[in-house]
């Protein structure tokens, strides 16, 4: 008999468990910085900058916490690159980790409450 549970052990600890990729859609910025980039075509090397997700009438309201908390984190769990040197958003090497469920809300838009992302 074969012992696979060290095996396993290491491929959880690699990949964002559930709970993780929920805590990092919980917040509508993140969510619109995620699907932002899963419409766009990752051979594309698209790129974003911070107020592509800011509304107009509260940018001074949203940009420091893009800047100082969603941004960090969605970049600390390898979702994204985000530079901030540059000021620029682009797919990270976990994106599609979390593409999948991204893409199932995307999908199900229509059912979704009216304030999603």
């Amino acid at each position: 008999m074969t012992d696979h549970s060290s095996h396993d052990t290491t491929v959880q600890r690699e990949r964002a468990t559930l709970d993780e990729l929920f805590d990092v859609l919980s917040k509508p910025p993140r969510r619109r910085i995620l699907t932002a980039l899963a419409d766009t075509n990752p051979s594309e090397d698209a790129e974003f900058v911070p107020r592509d997700f800011a509304p107009n009438g509260r940018r001074e309201d949203v940009l420091p916490r893009l800047h100082h908390s969603h941004l960090p984190k969605l970049d600390e769990a390898d979702f994204i690159e985000w530079n901030p040197h540059s000021k620029t958003i682009t797919h990270g090497p976990s994106f599609d980790e979390i593409e999948p469920l991204v893409e199932l809300m995307i999908d199900h838009e229509d059912e979704l409450p009216a304030d999603w992302p």
